[in-house]
């Protein structure tokens, strides 16, 4: 969860290599799904929902929203204070 993805992607790709923390563990700094919440109960809510579900329902999740897969780091895909743009659908 955070209030600026952009700011947390660099984070996330700082951390490679540093095996105290999941990402730099694991390598995982690609962003292929993401969901946005006016406020922070709703996010908190639906980020234990989730994690219950299992790798399959993850997997059919994350290819209605972005069958592709592709990554969407790309810094474009954020307004310059780090909140999410509505770019997929408009592509």
């Amino acid at each position: 969860m955070t209030n600026n993805l952009s700011s947390r992607l660099k984070d996330h790709e700082n951390a490679e290599g540093n095996y105290k923390t999941f990402t730099g563990r694991y390598n995982c700094h690609y962003l292929i799904y993401y969901e946005g919440f006016g406020f922070v109960q709703d996010t908190i809510r639906r980020e234990k929902e989730v994690k219950k579900w299992s790798r399959i329902k993850k997997e059919r999740l994350i290819n209605t929203f972005n069958s592709d897969r592709r990554f969407l780091n790309d810094d474009s895909s954020f307004d310059n204070k780090g909140k999410v743009r509505d770019h997929l659908s408009s592509e």
